[in-house]
């Protein structure tokens, strides 16, 4: 009778098994797993995940879900994890202005809406911009003295020194805050090339400091970050909350972000008020 750690279905000649054994290498050393730690978490046996991350034996959909829970995957990986182990991903993709999404889309626009006189927008897991209340478009309007953005993305917006950069007053304290979330970002999801190719575009951009390439383990963000934002004399300083979807099943409302901007000051709240309400005259 075969033993707990043998029991399980052999490997066949496709190449899936050596596939997820990759991904879940690469997982391991970005959660900074052991084999037997990761193991434990997932409720298996040393031998059987040496078995799979080998690809000598092939790993079940229920061994792939208990690994990708102790790995604490996003929904898109875990997908990514299924397919390398020769599976059908479980979570599908939803576009956000689909009847499906409806009710996801009412609950976004009322926080919006909610938020006025003051910014709110809706980003993705690359940080582009999907949605923005008025008062957002107004702020953008205000500092950049009428202009459009040339990006639909709130990284290269902050980094392009023809974009929003010259507006921001303390653009490298969050210039490099997103940096380090980039570089987190980078670390904690190994099979994302698309965080990795945003990284590499904005440490190209004119003036970023050459220390910011390397990831500083051990730095601990500043508890709570200001942005500034400048025109002329005229100061706007805000500072940000994110709200995520709990539980999600789907993988557009798991990378789904609303980040809205609080008033830091007096001068915030009018500067703001007096904007709404040019807007509506």
């Amino acid at each position: 009778m075969p033993t707990m750690d043998t029991a399980v279905a052999r490997a066949t000649p496709s190449s899936a098994p050596t596939q997820v054994g990759a991904l879940l290498r690469e997982w391991r050393a970005a959660r900074r797993l052991s084999q037997l730690d990761l193991a434990l978490d997932a409720g298996l046996s040393a031998r059987h995940l040496s078995c799979v991350e080998t690809g000598k034996a092939q790993a079940s959909r229920e061994v792939i879900a208990r690994l990708a829970d102790a790995l604490e995957m996003p929904l898109r990986e875990r997908n990514a994890l299924l397919v390398a182990a020769g599976y059908a991903p479980k979570y599908p993709e939803t576009a956000l202005n689909t009847p499906e999404l409806s009710q996801v889309r009412r609950a976004i626009e009322f926080i919006l809406a909610q938020q006025e006189p003051y910014p709110a927008f809706v980003l993705n897991r690359r940080w582009d911009v999907l949605m923005a209340n008025a008062a957002a478009m107004r702020v953008n309007a205000y500092v950049m003295r009428g202009r459009a953005s040339a990006h639909g993305n709130m990284i290269r917006q902050i980094f392009d020194p023809d974009d929003l950069r010259p507006a921001v007053a303390n653009w490298e304290e969050v210039a490099g805050d997103l940096i380090r979330h980039l570089h987190d970002e980078v670390a904690a999801s190994p099979g994302d090339a698309s965080a990795r190719a945003l990284l590499e575009e904005v440490l190209a951009y004119p003036g970023v400091p050459a220390r910011w390439r390397h990831r500083e383990l051990g730095t601990a963000p500043t508890p709570l970050l200001t942005t500034v934002l400048r025109r002329d004399d005229h100061l706007l300083r805000f500072f940000s909350t994110i709200t995520t979807f709990g539980t999600p099943r789907d993988v557009t409302i798991d990378e789904l972000h609303i980040e809205c901007c609080f008033p830091v000051d007096d001068a915030t709240v009018e500067l703001c008020r007096t904007l709404a309400h040019d807007a509506d005259a």
